[in-house]
Order: C-alpha cells, then structure tokens, then sequence
C-alpha cells in the first residue's frame, strides 16, 4: 500500500454530511406534501358532497381551498420531482380533477378542460372517470326528486366521458390504471341508461293515466 494515499475520515464525513442534507431535506418535503394530499383529498371529498346537498357556494370553497393546497404541493417539490411522481400527488390531482369537474358539469353544465382543471393529462382522465360515479348518484337524485326528465343531459354527458376514454387505449405503464376507470365507467353508464329509462317510462304512463283520467 506504500505510495497510495488513503482517504481520510474526514472526507466521509463530509460526503455523508453533504448526502445526509439532502436527504433529509427529501423525507421533509415528502411528510409535508403527504399531509397536504391528504387536506386536499379531504376538501374534494367535502366538495362534492356539498354538490350533491346543494350548497354551491360552500362547494367553490372548499374546491379553491383544494386547489390551493396542490400549488403548495407543487412548490414544496419542485425541486424533488421524484417524490413528485411517487403516487400520492397523482391521487390528490386524480381527485380534484374529479371534484372540480362535478362542480363544473352539475351546476354549469360545463366540460372544462385538461389546462382550466390544471393537473397533469393522465389524472384529467382519471378524474373524469371517477365523476360519472358521482354523476350518476345525481341522476339518482333527480329520479327521487320526480326529476328523471332532467337527468337525460347528465346521462349523455356519463356516456361522452367513456367514450373520450375509450380513446385512450394505450399501457398501464403510460396511462397508470385508466382501463380499469374506463370499465367502472361503461358499468356505471349501462345501470344508470336502466334506471334513467325505467323512470322515464314510469313517468310516461303516470302522465297518460293522468290525461285519461281528465278526459273522462
């Protein structure tokens, strides 16, 4: 070993120094972003109940709390994209996405857009495939409200989203899980054309038996 140079403790001691920051500084922002997609999750799940009660202006609330809390999200890892693309940012987005677009199609009778949602593509579709669940708790709604007639726009708009998904045939590996939103979709759109059509006939023969009765 005569003429080589060890390298001294010292130089560990900083390379684990250096590495350990970093580190550190990672696991940080993960916890963070972790309680945040979580308060985010929360706000959307709350939104969307609020649709459903009809208390609109407490629904934009707590979606614009929602979506301030995913900014922080994105700030807070800007400089860590790994933990970014981890999973659980995905999830959070998946579902204000999800939220948002309920809000939008129920009290707008608006599609918005990949770029007005702001989250990545794949977690557009996602979402968009999780609101015809909530969709068809909607037209549910309306059918026990005596409402069926009101319910056809919604049920045109479930069917739109399945189709737009069915656009994207591509690997699990690009799209993380679509297919399988996209079957839930076409499950939930073929119960909820049933139940819509059923209550619309319902509706029809209610309506003539109550003009043959005024006939008489």
């Amino acid at each position: 070993m005569r003429g080589i140079k060890m390298p001294g403790p010292s130089i560990f001691e900083s390379i684990s120094t250096e590495l350990l920051r970093g580190f550190d500084d990672k696991d940080r922002a993960r916890e963070e972003a972790l309680l945040l997609s979580r308060k985010a999750i929360r706000l959307c799940s709350s939104s969307i109940r609020s649709v459903h009660r009809g208390e609109i202006e407490e629904a934009e609330r707590l979606i614009d709390q929602a979506g301030e809390e995913l900014e922080k999200i994105r700030a807070l890892l800007v400089n860590h994209q790994d933990v970014r693309y981890a999973g659980f940012v995905d999830g959070a987005e998946q579902e204000y996405a999800e939220a948002l677009s309920v809000y939008s199609i129920i009290t707008r009778h608006e599609i918005l857009s990949p770029d007005e949602i702001g989250v990545e593509r794949v977690n557009y579709l996602a979402g968009l495939g999780d609101a015809t669940g909530e969709l068809r708790r909607h037209i549910l709604d309306l059918i026990r409200s005596g409402r069926a007639k009101d319910g056809e726009y919604y049920l045109q708009v479930m069917e739109d989203i399945y189709y737009l998904l069915m656009l994207f045939d591509y690997p699990d590996a690009i799209t993380r899980g679509l297919r399988r939103k996209s079957d839930l979709a076409r499950s939930m759109l073929e119960r909820t054309r049933g139940d819509l059509t059923n209550a619309l006939e319902i509706s029809r023969m209610e309506s003539s038996l109550l003009k043959n009765q005024y006939a008489k």
